[in-house]
Formats: structure tokens, sequence, C-alpha cells
């Protein structure tokens, strides 16, 4: 069964955070969310969420995919924190695969993991970081970098990366049970 890990920063988008989770272990994929300290998380509308353990323990574990959640103060922390550079560096050097949404490419790509990739953000996060192609798409693949726009987009970037992580039937199978018109 594939893992991925969530980091849950103080300020993150509880829409991208919680439908991520969600849609990934809808699928059977193991899931563990982690917070950068031992605290509960106050996403930037005011939802409280409690992560499964702290950004120290989990790291400590293998992953096959780091999902990055955004919104901008979320974004910023993780930016911010040294152990999320390292570990994504850690991933791409693995070519295990790095995923985020929102505000989070900026995290990715401060980190150098955008670097010659096409990738997508929220409008204006990554307009000014050069060395890659800004695509305006819902969600955009490019090797082992998955990048999304925003809450919004955020079930079709965990849809996303079902296919990814356990294929197409999961998806589908994920997907007809969310009963989602198309």
């Amino acid at each position: 069964m594939p893992t991925v890990l969530i980091p849950l920063a103080q300020g993150c988008e509880e829409l991208e955070a919680v439908t991520v989770i969600d849609l990934l272990r809808r699928a059977g994929i193991s899931v563990l969310t982690a917070g950068l300290d031992n605290q509960a998380v106050k996403a930037s509308r005011g939802v409280v969420l409690i992560p499964d353990t702290t950004l120290d323990d989990a790291i400590k574990q293998s992953f096959d995919m780091i999902v990055l959640p955004g919104g901008l103060a979320g974004a910023e922390n993780l930016n911010n924190d040294p152990r999320i550079h390292q570990l994504l560096k850690d991933m791409q050097q693995q070519g295990k695969y790095t995923a985020a949404i929102c505000a989070a490419p900026k995290v990715l790509a401060d980190a150098g993991l955008l670097a010659n990739k096409s990738a997508t953000s929220y409008p204006g996060v990554l307009e000014s970081m050069p060395d890659m192609q800004i695509i305006d798409a819902p969600v955009v693949k490019d090797g082992q970098v998955v990048t999304s726009r925003g809450p919004g987009t955020a079930m079709d970037f965990a849809l996303e990366l079902i296919e990814i992580l356990v294929g197409r039937d999961s998806r589908d199978n994920v997907e007809a049970g969310l009963v989602r018109s198309v």
C-alpha cells in the first residue's frame, strides 16, 4: 500500500488538506498527517486540525509521496521550515513524488524542485519564479512533481494523486462514490 505524508502547518488551507486526506484514504492509501510541532493546527478559516504525529517523528519513516497543502500562511510556514526543504530534496533524489497545491508550489520552487519543470499554482504565486513554465491548468504533472491551483481544484488534484499511486481503476471508483457531475 502506498504511503503519503501530508505536513500540516498553521494557516494551511483546510479545504485542500482535508480533501486530499479524505480522498486518498478512500482509495486505501496510507496517509500520515504531521504537524510542524506538537500543537493542533489552526487552518486559514479557523478550522482546527489535529495531526496524526509531529514532523520530527514522521521524517523517521519512508513515504512514496509528500503532499503540501496551500493557504498563504500555511505555505509560508512550510517554506520557512528547513526540515520540509530537506525532505523535499530527499524525496526528489529518491525518485519519489512531491505534490503541492495553491500557494505551496512556491515551497517546491524554493527547494529547487521546479527548475526546468512545468507547474501551476494559485494565480500570482509562481509568476516571478525563473526557470519554469507556468501552466494555467487545474493540475500539472511533470515527472515526479504534481502541482495544482487552489481550493477549487483540490478534488481534481487528489484524484490525480490517486491515479498516480494506485491506478486509474481506483481513481474511477473513488470518483464514482463522490457523485461528481463532470
